[in-house]
């Protein structure tokens, strides 16, 4: 058997158990052993002393952890068997936590731009795209001479194509936004009543 005592205080959170492990040792004379993270934020914090000490640090811990309402558990092993021991200290082996240097540090990316590069040099330069003509709406747009004719072209073409050419026509009596915001018949009374005035 161990000749000390073992203290667990679990809570969620970090908050409760920064609390918890500052009350405990300072209630009592221990040693704080270490803290472990569990999923969904449980936090174990271990202490080891004497059977008195640890139970008056872990009533003390455990009272600090209550108040910010954090404490799930707490428990005192006095002189826990030798076979324990893996799990207060657990071999270096299996500590999973990474050194913070070596998570910050970034990758290097020299490598991959000198793939890129090859991969640049195969490749055929690609010929410009050239965007084809869209079909002429607003001033290129032929539009009739015939007021039944004209009508139909209007009724033909569709909203955007439509605020489009009235935007191109002058004499229009609604400009900008107004124009964005007059439906179809709007648009078309008004195109009409300046081509064909009455």
């Amino acid at each position: 058997m161990l000749e000390y005592a073992l203290g667990l205080i679990e809570t969620r959170g970090l908050v409760g158990a920064i609390e918890a492990a500052d009350a405990a040792t300072k209630a009592a004379d221990v040693t704080l052993v270490g803290k472990e993270r569990a999923d969904a934020g449980l936090m174990t914090i271990k202490l080891k002393g004497d059977v008195a000490a640890i139970r008056a640090a872990v009533d003390a811990g455990a009272a600090a952890a209550q108040r910010v309402g954090e404490l799930v558990s707490a428990h005192v092993i006095p002189r826990p068997d030798d076979e324990t021991e893996i799990l207060i200290y657990p071999p270096p082996w299996q500590t999973k936590e990474k050194p913070a240097a070596q998570e910050r540090r970034a990758p290097r990316r020299q490598p991959r731009a000198r793939k890129e590069q090859s991969i640049r040099e195969q490749m055929p330069e690609a010929e410009p795209e050239i965007p084809e003509p869209e079909e002429p709406s607003g001033p290129a747009m032929v539009m009739s001479e015939d007021e039944e004719t004209y009508r139909q072209q209007l009724r033909n073409m569709t909203v955007h194509e439509l605020r489009r050419y009235a935007r191109s026509v002058k004499g229009l009596p609604i400009h900008g936004r107004e124009i964005s915001r007059a439906n179809r018949e709007a648009l078309i009374d008004r195109l009409i009543a300046v081509k064909f005035p009455k």
